[in-house]
């Protein structure tokens, strides 16, 4: 894979002739903080009934986005709207609703308090019985907010989120801190708010997540949006496939290393796993070293080798630029 593939454009999601008005739209926003550029000229759109993962290395800009998308944070240039407005606007007319990785819980409250307060600002609020059951924390309704764990926290964050018919639902690291049982719980409501024609975004590290509940996924790389489009899409824009196999005899790592085509390679032990963006000369180069590969594989990449292909190239194209 070149780099410049995988810096090329990216992406137009559900931007097709014809779209509905858009949920989100940014339009060459820039947010600094001191000398670090957190947003750079970010042009995003979203729009009604999208699930939307938000993917990117840390510092990519991700939270900074979602601040600015919230009215938490201002931009030093450019617009963001929401729904059409500012989204402080939005906000207060209940139409946005999140769920946000920083921000204390109120203590010594009981869960059904806090989510039953939620529930009675929100414009358009739903019963609180009906939230807490959608998030699962109905068991741990009695529960003093201080008593609970960080995965029973996020849930009761999730409830916020939630409290009311929102149509945009933002979630920053959202799983963080649950487990496998609680993800998939939580995944399942999100699915049926989608189902419903919510816009869902939520920014996540959990690249199977992204791969399995997104219909769109972005991809940012120092404030700016490096690749935009369907799981499957951003694979193939990564231009590699995935070797594995295995070898009886040493291993000779410096002539693995020097294979045509490589993009990555990972030697453990006797088994060999390797990123090409030309996998059948790869592996003829294989035989040409005299190797007999067992048990070889060739496949695309998943959606988290795919996301580290496309930003390690674009930091590379970067490097060479200084």
């Amino acid at each position: 894979m070149t780099a410049t593939t995988a810096v090329s454009a990216p992406g137009t999601g559900a931007a097709a002739t014809g779209a509905p008005p858009p949920v989100v739209r940014f339009e060459k926003v820039n947010k600094a903080y001191g000398s670090v550029r957190a947003v750079t000229d970010l042009d995003l759109t979203l729009y009604p009934g999208e699930t939307v993962a938000l993917l990117g290395p840390n510092g990519a800009g991700k939270s900074s986005s979602l601040d600015l998308l919230l009215g938490l944070r201002h931009p030093d240039s450019g617009r963001v709207e929401v729904f059409g407005t500012t989204p402080r606007q939005a906000i207060v007319r209940g139409r946005v609703g999140a769920m946000l990785q920083s921000g204390c819980l109120m203590e010594e409250v009981t869960v059904r308090e806090l989510v039953g307060l939620a529930c009675d600002l929100h414009p358009k609020g739903h019963p609180v019985d009906e939230v807490l059951e959608r998030a699962g924390i109905t068991e741990i309704a009695s529960r003093k907010v201080n008593k609970l764990s960080g995965g029973q926290e996020q849930r009761v964050r999730f409830a916020f989120a939630t409290a009311g018919a929102s149509d945009l639902i933002v979630l920053d690291e959202p799983t963080t801190g649950m487990d496998v049982s609680s993800r998939q719980t939580f995944w399942g409501a999100i699915r049926e708010q989608a189902k419903q024609g919510r816009t869902i975004l939520f920014a996540t590290h959990y690249l199977e997540e992204a791969d399995a509940v997104a219909d769109r996924v972005i991809v940012l790389h120092r404030g700016r949006v490096l690749a935009d489009g369907s799981s499957a899409e951003i694979k193939a824009m990564a231009g590699a496939r995935r070797i594995s196999f295995e070898l009886d005899g040493p291993v000779d790592e410096t002539a693995l290393r020097a294979l045509p085509a490589l993009t990555g390679i990972e030697i453990s032990g006797r088994t060999v796993r390797i990123r090409s963006t030309d996998a059948d000369a790869t592996v003829h180069a294989v035989y040409g070293l005299g190797l007999y590969p067992h048990g070889l594989e060739v496949t695309g990449l998943g959606l988290e080798q795919a996301f580290l292909a496309i930003t390690d190239a674009a930091a590379a194209v970067e490097e060479s630029a200084r």
